[in-house]
């Protein structure tokens, strides 16, 4: 959907709520990132959040706090990050990262959203890829991830698309 203002002070009012419940796991920063963190982009009408935490074992024990904010936790890619979704899978608001502070996973998201609130011309074809992509892989949400991950990971080197994954050059 085309960009809604309103999404800056959603984050801001579940940062408030994330700070008071598992402020004591936040060793970096609570920070909105994903296409709803970048003025202008369509997106998901979903706020992607994410946590650093000193490391994936001692936050763990944050899982309850966060479940009674209605955070669901479910093992996605558990090897780099503890993922949550709120209130329910089949009907998102939010998506909450807890990744370890200074982690390639933490350092890469924060470094596309800056890429992306950063150069209009990237950002324009970041949307245009996901318009696409949103069309082709409607009912699946894995393919449209991995189908736009090529585009996330290329910032400098990659010279085009894997087989299927289409998008501007």
């Amino acid at each position: 959907m085309p960009y809604d203002p309103s999404w800056p002070e959603r984050f801001e009012a579940e940062r408030a709520l994330l700070a008071d419940a598992i402020g004591p796991w936040v060793a970096g920063g609570i920070h909105h990132v994903g296409s709803t963190a970048v003025p202008g982009l369509d997106a998901k009408p979903v706020i992607d959040i994410l946590v650093e935490v000193a490391d994936l074992a001692t936050s763990r024990a944050c899982f309850e706090p966060l479940a009674r904010l209605a955070y669901l936790y479910a093992p996605y890619r558990a090897e780099e990050m503890h993922w949550f979704c709120k209130p329910h899978p089949s009907r998102r608001t939010h998506h909450l990262h807890l990744v370890p502070a200074g982690s390639v996973r933490a350092r890469d998201e924060l470094a596309f959203r800056d890429l992306l609130r950063d150069s209009a011309e990237t950002a324009g074809r970041y949307a245009a890829l996901k318009r696409d992509l949103a069309v082709r892989f409607e009912h699946d949400r894995e393919a449209y991830t991995e189908a736009k991950a090529w585009f996330i990971r290329r910032r400098s080197a990659e010279p085009s698309p894997p087989q299927g994954a289409g998008g501007p050059e």
